[in-house]
């Protein structure tokens, strides 16, 4: 439990207590005075101590967070901790990005039963986020997006790295402002975003050539099509604008389906379109698609119905005629 974590539910007792006793006084120091502060700061030594002679940098870095967080040690030792957890961390972050682990989900510590241990695998940005140097780990995370640009998970990770930060801990009243990254490293993110978008929808440009060929070429053409608005959709969540380019495109699309000289054969790719679209004209459009199908459907069963019935009364009588002529020649024959 660091020290935020151990005041707030010592404060908790506290209150418990003085809701139960009207009367009684407490001691202001709610880490359960001198004696449990000697005992918890020597602890805390002996485990800097332990990591220090370990020779393991990554290790010594989770002493040093461990001692910095915790409030109720002696001030010398917290002092040490978060000057040396910071230049720590700079470090291994250095060590990282050198390797190319420039951005990774996973966090600089796992758990190893009840202990935490350093993760091998950690990235330059965890490690600045570690230490809260946010202006540098967003500029590897800046990185690690120009480096795969194409990838959605890594920037959809980018544009919500301010999801778990705050900024400094008022010491008054404990209290944290979520902090929020500066205005250039959204604007370099959209940069991305708008390129990926506007490669994709070119893209499209050519997939959607194919829906003027025959019926085969109609079904892949819009299958690829839509796969490229649905990709440039998720790009474009990010830009001013929105999506709403590529909602109107793919009702475009379904409407040029409909002017063909086969869409009964086709409807079924323009309803795909409207769906995709999700205008409230294309949700109209799309439901009287359905019932023209449906009122298809329907009519084809009739249809097919009449023509069983018919082939059926046909069968019957030629077996009749058949039965008949059988036994007009087993009679001549005098069977």
């Amino acid at each position: 439990m660091d020290a935020y974590m151990r005041q707030r539910y010592l404060l908790g007792l506290v209150v418990l207590l003085l809701a139960g006793y009207p009367g009684t006084v407490l001691a202001d120091d709610i880490c359960g005075g001198d004696n449990e502060r000697k005992r918890l700061t020597a602890e805390a030594r002996t485990s800097v101590a332990k990591a220090e002679k370990s020779g393991k940098p990554a290790e010594l870095f989770l002493a040093y967070q461990d001692a910095a967080g915790d409030d109720c040690l002696a001030k010398d030792l917290i002092d040490k901790a978060r000057t040396n957890m910071t230049k720590l961390g700079r470090d291994l972050a250095a060590k990282a990005e050198a390797k190319g682990l420039l951005y990774s989900n996973e966090p600089v510590a796992v758990k190893a039963g009840e202990q935490r241990r350093a993760n091998e695998r950690a990235s330059a940005f965890a490690w600045f986020e570690a230490i809260h140097e946010y202006n540098e780990a967003n500029r590897v995370m800046l990185k690690a997006v120009h480096a795969k640009s194409d990838d959605l998970k890594i920037f959809e990770a980018a544009w919500d790295v301010d999801r778990s930060r705050y900024g400094p801990r008022d010491p008054k009243t404990g209290e944290q402002n979520p902090y929020a990254s500066p205005a250039a490293y959204r604007q370099e993110l959209q940069k991305v975003a708008a390129a990926n978008a506007d490669r994709l929808m070119k893209a499209e440009e050519k997939d959607a050539q194919g829906l003027s060929g025959d019926i085969n070429a109609v079904g892949m053409a819009t299958m690829h099509s839509l796969e490229k608005l649905r990709k440039a959709s998720g790009w474009m969540k990010f830009l001013p604008d929105g999506d709403k380019s590529t909602k109107m495109r793919a009702e475009q699309r379904g409407d040029a389906i409909m002017k063909r000289s086969d869409p009964m054969f086709t409807q079924m790719n323009a309803k795909a379109y409207y769906e995709f679209a999700g205008s409230s004209k294309a949700r109209e459009k799309s439901a009287q698609l359905e019932k023209k199908m449906d009122e298809s459907g329907r009519a084809m069963e009739k249809s097919s119905a009449k023509v069983k019935g018919a082939v059926t009364q046909k069968s019957e009588a030629e077996q009749k005629k058949f039965n008949k002529g059988k036994a007009d020649l087993e009679k001549e024959l005098g069977f």
